[in-house]
């Protein structure tokens, strides 16, 4: 389980536990995280689970996959950390880890 912190456009946080092997975008769904709508269930059809990752995890979470890129081109105000929160398995090593929410999901 890790402590995953996940913080509002607006600067409200809210770290939660969220267990080993479901993503940080089922994570915010199952606890009712506003900012993050996954329209698509997390099969990276959409880009509404866009998130930023703080700079001190970016390299701490694994690589991008395959297509992730092209979602996120479609997202709001893409930055060089964004990811899709349901590309991100959560583990031990993610303890800790700091999300950042865009201002709105599209």
């Amino acid at each position: 389980m890790a402590k995953i912190t996940y913080i509002e456009h607006n600067g409200k946080s809210h770290t939660i536990d969220v267990q080993n092997g479901l993503t940080v975008m089922e994570g915010a769904v199952q606890n009712d995280i506003p900012g993050i709508d996954a329209d698509c269930g997390g099969s990276m059809a959409c880009a509404t689970c866009h998130v930023y990752i703080d700079d001190k995890w970016f390299d701490k979470v694994a690589s991008k996959q395959e297509g992730e890129d092209d979602m996120l081109d479609q997202a709001f105000e893409p930055k060089k950390n964004s990811r899709l929160s349901c590309q991100i398995i959560v583990s031990d090593e993610l303890d800790g880890l700091i999300i950042n929410l865009p201002e709105k999901q599209v």
